[in-house]
């Protein structure tokens, strides 16, 4: 395993460094024969095209009765407070407490009708696969997050930059805190988390690349024998997190894109900087995330993840809201209108959401429960078609009525947008058996 003399920071939960476990996906084919990669490339297009994805978990879940869902014509008790406001595209309308985001409209694409959660559990599993953490069969090792999947079958052999990056540091509640997680694909496409204290793992602290190219023959020659010997599959996922470890270190690139100083003091200004602290056990609500983010996937990193906030509003739900919604509101909306400034609005996609949404009726502390049967989210950029709502619920916002969207749905659209055929390319768990990347859904004809 790699190390390099200097100060460590930053565990994991394990005791184990960043430098020492640094987990930056790359193009491993582990499982896959030579005829298997060919043929799945051939057939999806995997590898093929520079598209890039920064989802946003809501962690918590917000309240899709307040954000996007306004029911004005229902009970006090139901509708709350908040007020719709018009936005750039008529007919559509969105809490008042969101200005920015109805200005840009036209860009964003709100999704009235996610259903699929079938828990109230909180979890951001489903936000990452797509599947609901229980009540399904789950292969040996877990289903991979949607990073994952990127960072094996869609990342540059030998990359400067980590493939899938993780914004979020850890959390009281620790789902609030995943990037997403390997599941059956294995540590080598774990998130890299460049997060605090860690960065200045990125550094060779004077040693110089001539040293490290030697400690890299040495260690190479050190682990022959345990590869040779190795059945498990740990010893390529150490391959790869060495070979990940000396490309960061040798390239300046993602350190670069970390420093944000770099930026126009406008754009930085038009983002904000938010709280870096956690919010409760939740995640920050820190703005300069949704810049970083913009720059990672500028300088090719291929999926980006951002934990923004504690949705969680079982208390005090509208003015606990005016913590996060316009916080929100101008991270997400500088990070669209960024995109499209810098032209890279058809090649990066967003998308934003929590685990389900919250009951329609507002309870006796004046918060909203767990409600799994509807939820939201929002999408940017892909080249999508946007300027439309889809999907509707009833007038409490109880049920879904039009289009229910299933989160699967969402993930085999962005598949099929990075050019994988999920109806043909299936990937091996742990015990070698094929699995595909969605479970049936197909891509969302009103998107592509």
């Amino acid at each position: 395993m790699l190390n390099i003399a200097g100060p460590s920071y930053g565990k994991f939960c394990d005791g184990l460094s960043r430098r020492d476990f640094i987990s930056i996906g790359g193009l491993l084919m582990g499982g896959l024969s030579l005829p298997q990669i060919l043929r799945a490339e051939a057939q999806s297009g995997v590898g093929r095209s520079p598209k890039s994805i920064i989802m946003i978990y809501m962690a918590g879940a917000p309240p899709h009765q307040d954000l996007f869902d306004l029911k004005m014509d229902a009970p006090l008790e139901y509708r709350g407070p908040f007020k719709p406001i018009k936005t750039n595209v008529p007919g559509i309308e969105v809490s008042e407490h969101m200005p920015l985001m109805a200005k840009i409209m036209d860009k964003l694409v709100p999704i009235r009708s996610m259903v699929g959660s079938q828990t109230g559990d909180h979890d951001s599993h489903i936000c990452y696969t797509g599947r609901s953490p229980k009540g399904v069969v789950i292969p040996p090792g877990g289903w991979p997050s949607l990073g994952s999947v990127m960072a094996k079958l869609c990342a540059e052999k030998d990359a400067p930059i980590p493939s899938f990056i993780g914004m979020a540091p850890s959390a009281g509640h620790p789902p609030y805190g995943s990037p997403g997680h390997p599941g059956f694909l294995g540590p080598a496409y774990s998130a890299f988390r460049p997060n605090g204290a860690g960065v200045a793992d990125l550094t060779l602290n004077g040693i110089t690349s001539d040293r490290l190219e030697d400690r890299r023959s040495l260690l190479s020659s050190f682990d022959t024998f345990r590869r040779d010997a190795d059945n498990s599959g740990l010893m390529q996922g150490l391959d790869a997190f060495n070979q990940q470890a000396f490309n960061v270190l040798t390239s300046s690139r993602l350190l670069e894109a970390l420093d944000v100083s770099k930026e126009d003091p406008k754009v930085r200004e038009r983002y904000g900087k938010g709280f870096t602290q956690n919010y409760g056990d939740g995640a920050p609500r820190n703005l300069e995330h949704f810049l970083v983010a913009r720059r990672l996937v500028q300088a090719g990193a291929r999926c980006v993840t951002i934990n923004f906030g504690r949705w969680d509003f079982h208390d005090r739900n509208h003015s606990e809201l005016l913590t996060h919604l316009p916080l929100f509101d101008q991270g997400l909306s500088a990070l669209v209108e960024d995109l499209h400034r810098l032209g890279l609005d058809k090649d990066v996609a967003v998308v934003a959401w929590g685990e389900f949404g919250r009951t329609p009726q507002i309870n006796a502390t004046g918060g909203r429960d767990h409600w799994p049967r509807v939820g939201c989210g929002v999408l940017a950029g892909g080249g999508f078609k946007t300027g439309q709502v889809i999907g509707a619920t009833d007038r409490l916002g109880g049920e879904p009525t039009e289009r229910p969207v299933h989160f699967g749905e969402v993930f085999a659209t962005l598949y099929h947008w990075l050019g994988i055929d999920t109806t043909t390319l299936t990937l091996p768990d742990l015990s070698g058996r094929p699995q595909y990347l969605v479970d049936g859904w197909s891509p969302m004809k009103e998107l592509v």
